[in-house]
């Protein structure tokens, strides 16, 4: 089965490229020019990958991905025409997955989402083994992605819920920075270390009653992140 991007950007030159490319590989592409048009796009239709530029007419990309974000946990990836890290971290903070700054190269941006849709397909394969993990009242189902806390379920964007399960799928076992951004970004991203940062605290905030002293995902100060069991 295809796979299916939706293309926002206001510079249709940026779009026609990307578009005739991912084309040629097989994919199926949307397009959308400003902020409203992405946002009903996104909410009529189910999409593997949205690529999202910033700089948008209407509502500005970190609107659409914050608003996206309330109701589906597609994997997002910023477009920046700045190489500036306050939009990127702004990004991360919105709920995106990753991002990209202009000018980019249209084969980075490919490596960049069959990286990324490689491991989002594996989730469909590999997981069919009904694995639930149980913390006091949080109960994370691993097959159908989803966390439970007491009667309440938790949102969690892609990103978010592969940090949570590799954590609690190891407990007390510690991962530095470098080691969450190898295993669930991948060898290959050029992020850096606060990109993990930015998604610890966001789960944090979606899991903790009190984040600041967390009962599941815990600091290990100057080391890393681990989950207690």
């Amino acid at each position: 089965m295809s796979r299916r991007v939706l293309v926002v950007d206001d510079e249709k030159l940026i779009v026609k490229g990307i578009r005739f490319s991912l084309e040629q590989d097989g994919m199926e592409v949307d397009c959308a020019y400003d902020g409203e048009e992405a946002l009903k796009l996104a909410k009529e239709n189910a999409y593997d990958m949205i690529l999202l530029d910033i700089m948008l007419p209407k509502h500005d990309g970190f609107e659409v991905c914050q608003q996206i974000r309330e109701f589906s946990d597609v994997p997002i990836v910023m477009l920046t025409a700045r190489n500036d890290d306050m939009d990127k971290i702004l990004g991360l903070e919105y709920g995106a997955d990753d991002y990209i700054t202009k000018p980019f190269n249209i084969l980075e941006v490919k490596a960049r989402i069959k990286a990324i849709m490689r491991r989002t397909g594996k989730r469909g394969s590999s997981q069919v083994n009904d694995k639930v993990i149980v913390k006091g009242s949080m109960k994370i189902d691993c097959e159908s992605r989803r966390v439970v806390i007491g009667e309440r379920e938790i949102n969690l964007t892609a990103k978010e819920f592969d940090l949570l399960e590799l954590l609690a799928m190891n407990p007390n076992k510690v991962y530095s920075r470098e080691n969450l951004l190898n295993i669930v970004w991948g060898y290959e991203y050029p992020g850096d270390a606060r990109t993990v940062d930015v998604h610890i605290r966001r789960l944090r905030e979606k899991i903790e009653t009190n984040p600041s002293d967390p009962k599941y995902v815990y600091t290990k100060w100057g080391v890393g992140y681990y989950f207690r069991g």
